[in-house]
């Protein structure tokens, strides 16, 4: 299993296990199955609702907890410095573990200032290893990055072979922040399960599509967490490491990129009011 170096030092499997929209009654199965299968980090947050199965599962595998690698996520609901706080050590409770390797928030909404010093501090006190954001456009990373002590570890956004986030890596890198995939797999979208060209490059590598479109993320050194419920599939984006893709498959990959998502812009006013459901209880 191939491991990144945070910013602080600490290390991370480049390939884990997500459980977005698994529901809370399967998500033990499924992290179980994850980790029999070989995966050693494991992506949830508390808006998905199913950190409780993921800490079981954890817990019940035999492996020891210095060995799995925890991602969880603040929602804006817990957003501002004494909601975050408290946040955390509900997550902490429910995941079953005196520590979180990682810890971001999930939307560059609300107040995220308050919530990211109550990162800082809980990082500090041993609570988690590691701290970091989700869905941070450029705009938003560099003014969070640029006036908080601690630069974020990592960046989780929507990035596949559709959406590549290559101008946003590059603007990670230079404050030494990792790019996170969420999304690996585009949720089927935009037929990216029969695309041609991931076809045509699987079947000189004896791999899927999917395979293919991971290896290229991670090849472009970005940390992924695709999700599936069905073994044989968990199974098989854990085997992507057994084949390198040549630069000149990397580039007609590459070619693929819209440059745009495919679910929504944190930068649409939609979006934003969306998000704000939150406070009406649209979202949670």
């Amino acid at each position: 299993m191939k491991e990144v170096t945070l910013n602080n030092g600490v290390k991370m499997p480049q390939l884990g296990y997500g459980v977005y929209q698994v529901e809370p009654a399967e998500a033990k199965r499924c992290v179980s199955d994850a980790l029999a299968v070989g995966y050693r980090m494991v992506d949830t947050a508390q808006a998905y609702a199913n950190e409780e199965g993921v800490g079981q599962a954890v817990k019940e595998s035999g492996i020891p907890r210095s060995e799995v690698f925890i991602v969880s996520k603040i929602w804006i609901s817990n957003f501002g410095y004494e909601r975050a706080k408290q946040s955390i050590d509900n997550s902490l409770r429910s995941l079953q573990t005196e520590y979180i390797d990682l810890m971001l928030l999930h939307q560059p909404f609300c107040d995220y200032y308050g919530a990211y010093r109550a990162l800082e501090e809980a990082y500090r006190e041993g609570k988690l290893r590691a701290i970091g954001v989700s869905n941070f456009q450029p705009n938003h990373f560099i003014d969070l990055a640029s006036n908080v002590e601690i630069v974020p570890a990592v960046n989780q956004v929507e990035t596949h072979v559709f959406c590549q986030q290559r101008r946003a890596q590059q603007y990670m890198n230079e404050f030494g922040t990792l790019t996170m995939s969420w999304g690996p797999l585009a949720e089927g979208r935009n037929g990216f399960f029969t695309n041609a060209e991931l076809i045509a490059i699987g079947l000189k590598h004896n791999k899927s599509a999917a395979q293919v479109a991971l290896r290229y993320l991670t090849q472009r050194d970005v940390i992924i967490i695709p999700k599936s419920v069905n073994r044989d599939r968990i199974e098989q984006n854990f085997n992507i490491y057994d084949f390198e893709l040549t630069p000149e498959e990397m580039v007609r990959i590459e070619a693929l990129d819209l440059g745009k998502s495919l679910f929504f812009d944190h930068n649409d006013p939609e979006t934003v009011k969306m998000f704000m459901g939150w406070r009406n209880g649209f979202l949670k």
